[in-house]
C-alpha cells in the first residue's frame, strides 16, 4: 500500500476512486426522483409529499454538511469517507424494504445526514494531493462522477418498469457497502497544510471558533454563499422535478423522461466540468481570478438557457437549453473548492465547503417542496423555472465582488 501512495500517480488513483463513490453519493439519491409514479402509488401520497422525500433529504444534508467539513478537517477525511459510504449504502439498501411513508421519510433523512460528511472531505482531500496546476481539473474529474449518477440516475424509471422501484436500491446498496471496505485499504490521507499554517502563523490543533473567525471575517466568503445558495436553489429544483416537467411538458413516457431530463443536462455538464477545468488551470497562471471569471462566464450564458427551457415547447430546443445549462455547471463544480482555497484559509477548506452545502441544500430542498406545493396548486412548474433562472444570473453578477486571497 505504501508502495502505491509514494507513486507518482498516485494522486489520480485517488481521484479514480473517489470517482466511483461520487456516482453512487448522486445516483442513489436520485433514484427516487425517477421512480415518482410507483412510489406515489405505492405509498398513496401526493406531489407536495413526495417532494419533501428530496426537501428532508436536503435538509438533514444541508444541516450536517458544516459539522461534515469540520470533522474532515479536524481528523481523517479518508475514514470519514469510508464512514459515509457505508452509512448511506446501508440506508439506500434498507429504503428498498419500507413499507410506510414515514418509513422512507426517515431513511431519506438518515441518507442525508451521512452523505453530508462525503463532498467536503472528499474535494478537501482532492485538492490535498493537487497542486495549482491542475485542482480543477482532478476535481471536475471526480465530479464527472456526480455527473455519471446525475445522468444514469434517470435510469430509475426503467429499472421500477422492469423489476419494481426497490430492485435499484437493494442492487446499489449493496454494492456501496462492499466498496466502502475496499476504499478502507486504498484511500491514504495527505493533509499538507504544515507549511501553510507556518506562513499564517495557525495553530496545530483545530479550532472551531478560529475557523468560523478566519470565514466569516471575509465578505467574499459571504458573496460566495450567497452564490451557492441560489444556484442550490436552481439545481435541486432541475434534479428534483425536472424529470416531472419533461414527461408532461413533452409527453413522454416516465423511462424516456427521467433519462432525457438527466442525460442530456449532464452531457453538456461532462463537457462543462472537464473544458472549464482545463481552461481554469490554465487562466489561474495568467490572471489571478482564471477559476472566478469561468464560473462567471459559464452562468451568465446558462442562466438564459434555463429560462429558455422552461419557456419552450420545442423538445430539441429544450435539449439545446439542457446542454447548454450543463455546461455552466460543469464549469462551476470543477472550479468551486480550488476559487474557495483562494478566499478562505486552507486550513479551514473542508469547513468553509461544509458551509456552502449547508446553505445551498437548505435552500434546495424549500424549493423542491416549494416545487410540488405550486404544483398542486396548479402553478406550472415552467414558471417556477423561469424566476429561478431570472435569480439564478442575477446572482452571478454579485461574483464581480469576489476578491482573492491567496494565490493557493
Amino acid at each position: 500500500m505504501n508502495a502505491l501512495v509514494n507513486k507518482s500517480y498516485y494522486p489520480w488513483i485517488v481521484v479514480a476512486l473517489l470517482w466511483v463513490v461520487a456516482f453512487l453519493n448522486y445516483f442513489d439519491r436520485l433514484l427516487i426522483t425517477s421512480m415518482r409514479d410507483p412510489i406515489v402509488s405505492d405509498f398513496q401520497i401526493n406531489d407536495a409529499q413526495f417532494g419533501l422525500l428530496t426537501s428532508v433529504f436536503l435538509w438533514s444534508y444541508g444541516l450536517v454538511s458544516p459539522f461534515g467539513g469540520y470533522l474532515a478537517d479536524k481528523y481523517s477525511r479518508k475514514k470519514l469517507i469510508v464512514f459515509s459510504v457505508g452509512v448511506w449504502s446501508a440506508v439506500t439498501l434498507w429504503t428498498g424494504y419500507t413499507q410506510s411513508f414515514p418509513e422512507i421519510l426517515v431513511t431519506r433523512l438518515l441518507m442525508g445526514v451521512s452523505e453530508a460528511c462525503y463532498i467536503p472531505a472528499a474535494l478537501a482531500l482532492i485538492t490535498d494531493y493537487h497542486s495549482r496546476k491542475t485542482q480543477s481539473l482532478a476535481t471536475g474529474l471526480h465530479m464527472c462522477g456526480l455527473y455519471t449518477g446525475l445522468a444514469l440516475g434517470g435510469l430509475g424509471g426503467y429499472i421500477a418498469q422492469a423489476w419494481g422501484w426497490r430492485y435499484g436500491f437493494h442492487v446499489f446498496g449493496a454494492f456501496g457497502v462492499l466498496y466502502s471496505l475496499l476504499l478502507l485499504f486504498l484511500l491514504k490521507d495527505n493533509k499538507q497544510p504544515d507549511e501553510q499554517r507556518q506562513h499564517d502563523k495557525q495553530p496545530e490543533e483545530y479550532s472551531v471558533k478560529e475557523a468560523l473567525k478566519a470565514m466569516f471575517k471575509i465578505p467574499s466568503y459571504y458573496i460566495i454563499l450567497f452564490f451557492f445558495s441560489i444556484l442550490g436553489m436552481a439545481n435541486w429544483l432541475v434534479n428534483g422535478w425536472l424529470p416531472t416537467f419533461v414527461k408532461e411538458q413533452f409527453h413522454l413516457g416516465l423511462g424516456s423522461a427521467g433519462i432525457s431530463a438527466t442525460g442530456y443536462m449532464q452531457v453538456g455538464s461532462f463537457i462543462g466540468v472537464i473544458v472549464g477545468g482545463i481552461f481554469a488551470d490554465r487562466w489561474v497562471q495568467k490572471n489571478i481570478k482564471g477559476r472566478l471569471n469561468v464560473i462567471l462566464l459559464g452562468f451568465c450564458i446558462g442562466a438564459p438557457f434555463l429560462f429558455l427551457l422552461a419557456s419552450t415547447s420545442s423538445f430539441p430546443i429544450a435539449v439545446l437549453a439542457m446542454i447548454v445549462f450543463g455546461i455552466a455547471r460543469g464549469t462551476n463544480d470543477a472550479n468551486l473548492m480550488p476559487l474557495l482555497r483562494q478566499v478562505i484559509n486552507p486550513r479551514y477548506i473542508a469547513t468553509g465547503y461544509g458551509f456552502l452545502n449547508f446553505l445551498s441544500t437548505i435552500v434546495g430542498g424549500v424549493m423542491v417542496y416549494l416545487g410540488g406545493a405550486l404544483k398542486d396548486a396548479n402553478v406550472n412548474l415552467s414558471i417556477t423555472f423561469q424566476v429561478v433562472a431570472v435569480l439564478l444570473l442575477l446572482t452571478t453578477l454579485s461574483l464581480l465582488f469576489v476578491k482573492i486571497r491567496h494565490k493557493n
